[in-house]
């Protein structure tokens, strides 16, 4: 309603204007005609700061972010289970074995040898971390369903948490997470894992493309709510290369994730449903910026590389870790 007014100022506005000047008892001026001009374009940009096409696209209310991601697959088929799909990247950071043994927990050992018989060309002295940048889309267990969520961190897989020198375990010390979605907050807290409730860009979605001379450049971005000042950023590209083969990503997805070895959670990603076939696994290259613990400070990871994609996956909470001895973790 407050607009259809300044549509009919706006209409009348000119009008009143050409007969001020025209009166023959009005001496127009250059102050009277600034003002003229001045209010005219000052209702006009009135007029349109409130409009909703001015603000957003009129297919889109107002506030709401559209993802992209893709239906869950798999929720119908496992209906008593937790599912859900997961966008996003997920690259490999070659850190020094010596610095990975300093943030690792003393009590749990790294087993060199499950990662390098997986990777036999990997760099002496070198350990794989992960970086996992993830929109979780159409999570739901017994036909109750959560909003989505956005979450990243830095995670240390091929670790022996039961001494066995066999079982593979993931180490997840730290999250950023979409703030204000209590569920995925206290779920994750719950594990023993500093959680960082954090804004992202893209709100909505695991990452947006921007404008490079590189193809297929996509960005996101994690910062912690004050105080804290926890952050995450990725800048990845299409590329060729694929230095690391899909089995290795399947194995250390696949390990059971914990962080004060308590409880474990058993996250199955799927990689051959349909949001996966049919949008394909994309390597990229790129560089990740760090700032969380277990690192001190910021740190920067330079012609990192990995894989863009979508997966479903299947999710057991709390288990027993010890339930896990023996397990391969690509099962």
């Amino acid at each position: 309603m407050f607009s259809s007014y300044l549509d009919v100022v706006l209409l009348f506005h000119p009008v009143l204007a050409l007969l001020t000047i025209q009166h023959p008892k009005m001496h127009i001026n250059h102050s009277n005609l600034q003002y003229f001009v001045i209010s005219f374009f000052s209702i006009l940009a009135l007029r349109y700061a409130g409009s909703s096409y001015f603000l957003v696209p009129a297919e889109a209310p107002t506030g709401v972010c559209m993802t992209k991601d893709q239906p869950n697959p798999i929720a119908a088929l496992y209906p008593g289970n937790c599912t859900g799909t997961l966008n996003g990247t997920v690259a490999v950071v070659p850190i020094a074995l010596e610095l990975a043994r300093q943030l690792i927990p003393p009590q749990y050992g790294i087993l060199e040898h499950a990662y390098r018989s997986l990777l036999p060309s990997f760099p002496k002295g070198m350990y794989p971390a992960i970086v996992q940048a993830l929109h979780d889309h159409e999570v739901q267990a017994f036909g109750y369903k959560i909003e989505d969520f956005t979450r990243t961190g830095v995670e240390f897989p091929f670790v022996d948490m039961l001494n066995d020198n066999h079982t593979s375990f993931k180490w997840a010390p730290s999250l950023l997470m979409t703030s204000g979605h209590d569920i995925a907050l206290k779920g994750a807290k719950d594990y023993g894992t500093e959680v960082f409730a954090s804004t992202f860009d893209p709100g909505c979605d695991a990452y947006r493309s921007v404008k490079s001379n590189k193809p297929g450049t996509t960005y996101f971005s994690a910062k912690s709510i004050a105080p804290s000042e926890a952050s995450l950023s990725t800048l990845f590209s299409s590329t060729d290369h694929e230095v690391f083969p899909l089995e290795f990503f399947k194995n250390f997805t696949n390990q059971p994730t914990f962080a004060d070895g308590k409880t474990c959670d058993h996250m199955t990603r799927l990689f051959n449903t349909s949001v996966t076939t049919s949008h394909g696994i994309e390597p990229v290259k790129g560089t990740i910026r760090v700032k969380l613990p277990p690192f001190v400070g910021e740190v920067e990871f330079k012609d990192v590389y990995g894989l863009r994609l979508d997966s479903a996956f299947i999710e057991n909470n709390y288990l027993p870790c010890e339930t896990f001895r023996g397990y391969s973790g690509n099962e």
